[in-house]
């Protein structure tokens, strides 16, 4: 209607005219609700989808590692070897390192001792079953150091950016242009060679492969939706870092501390093995470097530790390829 028409309606003596609005419906046509509005990409409106999709993918993640046989075969071979050294104080109660029968008994040759004995008649079943401590104890320990270590300084660089990532990259780099078991000797042997001393010289030359991979998953997502809304919402950087953007960086983390796990354990065996370990505990690879003399004629003495080794780091290998199927999303998509 033109606004002639329109002024002229007006004029006309008890006619009323309501203006038209933009949200009147045609008509005929029942007027509609439309959906609540909720902002999915702040923090406290998905909390509940987001609490419901983590169960979902961490269900996801569980069935495809359980359908891996290699991870399988890792989880099961590194369970064994836990058991094995929580319960070598129960099957052996005594010192591994006493001297129990008769020198270079083969294995097999006296019940009493199925793998044998070494040049000094120590029992070398009792000693591959308490080395398992050590490497266990040094591996786990070692690798949480590096990781918290690493995590914090790799989230706070790849976070906030600029002069404080220039810093903590240049203190990465400082560690990483070093050989690291080049390090590790220099740091053992300054110290007091002990258990401890081993843990700690692992951790420090560990951190730094973690604080570049943490680093980098914070800076790819500290520019996404979600976390752009928990700034907008005002929550603070602490829990922006630990509660939002953490725990989508840690899948490639956690796959990566299975091999640190492995790393350590062939470190700690190389110090052994060298006479840079703990005297006072037997461990893989003091056993080792005790029977290297004697390769020819009772290679026993380093094959059956070296065995435990090898298998032991290839379980956790195994366990490494298995969660990078479960929680890698490329992986994840195609399944």
């Amino acid at each position: 209607m033109s606004s002639t028409g329109v002024g002229a309606l007006r004029n006309i003596p008890g006619a009323t005219y309501a203006p038209a609005t933009e949200n009147e419906q045609p008509a005929g046509v029942a007027p509609t609700e439309g959906p609540a509005w909720s902002n999915v990409k702040a923090p406290d409106a998905r909390s509940q989808q987001s609490a419901t999709i983590a169960i979902t993918n961490g269900r996801r993640a569980l069935r495809v590692f359980f359908a891996n046989p290699n991870a399988l075969f890792g989880t099961g071979f590194l369970g064994l070897v836990i058991a094995v050294a929580l319960l070598a104080p129960v099957f052996f109660p005594d010192d591994p390192l006493s001297m129990v029968g008769r020198p270079f008994l083969w294995p097999g040759q006296d019940p009493a001792f199925p793998l044998g004995t070494d040049s000094l008649g120590r029992d070398v079943l009792s000693g591959i079953l308490h080395g398992s401590r050590i490497s266990l104890f040094v591996g786990l320990t070692a690798t949480a150091l590096g990781l918290t270590f690493g995590v914090l300084v790799g989230a706070v660089a790849g976070y906030f950016g600029g002069w404080v990532d220039d810093i903590l990259v240049r203190l990465v780099e400082i560690f990483q242009t070093l050989p690291s078991f080049v390090l590790l000797v220099v740091l053992v042997a300054i110290a007091q060679p002990s258990a401890t001393t081993v843990t700690l010289a692992i951790a420090v030359i560990s951190w730094p492969t973690v604080a570049r991979l943490t680093r980098a998953e914070f800076r790819a997502i500290r520019e996404k939706d979600f976390v752009m809304a928990a700034r907008s919402l005002g929550f603070g950087h602490s829990r922006i870092i630990f509660r939002e953007i953490l725990p989508n960086a840690l899948p490639p983390i956690i796959v990566t501390s299975s091999v640190m796990v492995a790393t350590a354990i062939l470190m700690e065996s190389a110090l052994s093995f060298m006479g840079l370990g703990d005297p006072n505990v037997v461990s893989w690879g003091s056993m080792i470097g005790t029977g290297r003399e004697l390769v020819r004629t009772a290679w026993y003495l380093t094959a059956l530790p070296g065995f435990a080794i090898v298998f032991t780091v290839l379980a956790l290998n195994l366990i490494g390829d298995g969660l990078n199927d479960a929680l890698n999303p490329r992986f994840s998509q195609d399944r």
